[in-house]
């Protein structure tokens, strides 16, 4: 099973004056979200004016470009996929959208409308999404008919000559928040591009809600029935940025959290003799400070990290995810000498970063590296937009080739299995139970899919 996933942002604006250069730090804050495209797409009083680019927000927008980006509202997007937004005119008026999400029903739609004669430039999500919109009478009943027919996940936005339109879907996979200050409204993926730019945050998107922007504030146009959440948990241990809030939970205190389930779990058998707790920047830190905080373990780190590399995780080929691998982290050799490591990370996906980073760490005279994670073995792909698209690329399955991890003796094979694959010298992940009660979110409230294979939703598209 092939899958297009999408890891993206979205961002938008209204102010009092030119908000161009706010649209730009905005997605600055969110570019780790998406590395390949990025676009903005402001109204100057008269008409919508865009502009897309493949690459990053920092590196391929001029400030000529950005002078000629004119009017008070505005909405951005990065992507690792898709160049959004992207701009229409249709019986809606003229719009641009842009979205953060996957469309697991994608070909089913696109024969559909084609069938009724609509035309597509590539039959990309943003299209789709697009069209369904301008099917109807006006944008709030466009919004509402994606959530009949699109199966997936969805945060957008939407630019009109009026204001901006922000929902989320029914089941509030993807983040979505807004802000306000001074009669300045911003919505977006993350807290952090709201915050870092000095607006403090109001609250989350409701899952099903569809919300209008404009000069006056924020005004909820509909709440479309939602019976359950499902949260992306994936989102604390590995996606956001350290330093955001979804859905009322700090980041940092979740990693932190997951941290302190992976140190407990060691004491409860046994403790282990090491002289270190480390991580692998950058996701990686958040979990080594709590495994700090509750061993009393020195936190040191032992790579450095390469600030201007992109994340590795979500590049969209394995040949471009090792070599943004190896050209993300040097080891510091100082602080590896004839140490015992325990080594914190997100998570085991392919297996083959983590074993290029034990072996770093023994050649450069490491006794023992003992490697810690965060999540649980990832045994199903993401279909709702994180980047593992095939069971082939999940290590565990080898292990595991059917069925999932129910006792803990398997899980106790497979890690010792992973630990003897990676060359380290034990392995350890927190258990599903274990990773849930870190991340202090009811069960029901979260899609697990990538741990438990559970689709939070009715398939019935």
């Amino acid at each position: 099973m092939k899958l297009t996933g999408d890891n993206c942002a979205v961002f938008g604006i209204i102010k009092q004056n030119d908000c161009v250069e706010d649209i730009y730090k905005g997605l600055d804050f969110l570019q780790h979200r998406g590395q390949q495209f990025c676009g903005i797409a402001t109204f100057n009083g008269n008409r919508i004016f865009l502009i897309t680019h493949y690459g990053q927000v920092r590196n391929t927008f001029s400030s000529q470009e950005l002078d000629s980006f004119k009017g008070n509202m505005g909405i951005g997007h990065v992507s690792l996929n898709e160049r959004q937004p992207m701009m229409w005119q249709g019986a809606v008026g003229e719009i641009a959208v842009a979205f953060s999400g996957n469309i697991i029903n994608r070909e089913d739609l696109l024969t559909e409308m084609k069938d009724r004669g609509e035309a597509f430039y590539h039959g990309l999500n943003i299209e789709i999404i697009s069209k369904l919109i301008m099917q109807e009478k006006n944008i709030v009943a466009g919004i509402s008919k994606l959530s009949e027919k699109i199966y997936g996940a969805y945060s957008l936005v939407v630019l009109t000559h009026e204001g901006i339109y922000a929902a989320r879907d029914i089941y509030g996979f993807r983040p979505l928040m807004l802000g306000e200050k001074s009669g300045t409204y911003v919505v977006s993926s993350e807290s952090r591009a709201v915050q870092d730019i000095g607006i403090s945050k109001c609250r989350d998107v409701m899952p099903g809600e569809i919300v209008f922007m404009s000069k006056d504030g924020f005004e909820t146009k509909k709440q479309l029935e939602s019976h359950r959440r499902a949260h992306c948990a994936f989102e604390w241990a590995y996606t956001a940025s350290m330093d955001s809030k979804i859905d009322g939970l700090y980041v940092q205190e979740a990693r932190n959290n997951l941290g302190k389930k992976l140190a407990e779990r060691d004491l409860k058998e046994g403790g282990i003799k090491a002289d270190l707790v480390a991580p692998v920047p950058l996701s990686g830190i958040g979990h080594a400070l709590g495994y700090h905080m509750f061993s009393g373990l020195p936190y040191q780190e032992v790579f450095l990290y390469n600030r201007y590399a992109d994340r590795s995780y979500t590049q969209l080929t394995q040949d471009a995810r090792e070599r943004m691998a190896q050209n993300k982290l040097s080891v510091l050799k100082y602080a590896t000498m004839d140490k015992i490591i325990v080594l914190c990370d997100d998570s085991i996906v392919r297996g083959t970063q983590i074993k290029n980073k034990v072996r770093g760490l023994k050649n450069a005279g490491a006794k023992e590296v003992h490697v810690r994670v965060a999540c649980p073995p990832l045994m199903y792909p993401c279909d709702f937009g994180i980047s593992t698209r095939t069971y082939e690329e999940l290590v565990a399955r080898a292990y595991i080739p059917e069925g999932d991890i129910t006792t803990f003796d398997q899980l106790k094979g497979l890690e010792a299995w992973i630990a003897d694959k990676i060359g380290a010298d034990s392995v350890k992940y927190n258990s599903l139970e274990g990773f849930v009660s870190a991340l202090n979110i009811p069960r029901e409230s979260l899609c697990l899919k990538c741990w438990d294979g559970k689709w939070p939703m009715d398939k019935h598209k």
